[in-house]
């Protein structure tokens, strides 16, 4: 979780807020936010939980185990009428190479189409 203190600085940094403005919302110190983006110390898995709920990003996100950076919420939002983002990657996740590759490409198909039909003429 070597990232996760620039990663907390950053996101407290996008909503403009000071270390202690941080800490009171948290419940915490202000120096224990100064200690967490700064790799002194690393939060503990409560905290990082509230974190996380508070902007709105996986405890993932916020300790560095992923790039991916969305809502929690998002994951359990339906794509079509049958598969929610979840069931979407899981299932895509659970084919072979062969048909992962075939489901990228189509969706790289699509992508390009659709950009092709909102480009200005």
């Amino acid at each position: 979780m070597k990232d996760s203190g620039r990663i907390i600085a950053q996101l407290r940094a996008e909503k403009k807020m000071t270390q202690k403005e941080l800490a009171k919302i948290l419940n915490l110190s202000s120096s224990a936010i100064s200690n967490y983006e700064n790799g002194v110390h690393t939060p503990d898995l409560v905290t990082l939980g509230k974190m996380a709920d508070f902007f709105c990003v996986t405890i993932d996100y916020l300790s560095g185990r992923t790039g991916y950076r969305c809502s929690p919420k998002t994951f359990n939002e339906y794509i079509t009428t049958e598969y929610t983002v979840t069931d979407f990657i899981n299932t895509v996740i659970s084919l072979d190479p062969d048909s992962r590759n075939s489901v990228t490409d189509y969706t790289d198909y699509i992508r390009d189409k659709q950009m092709k039909k909102t480009k200005p003429k």
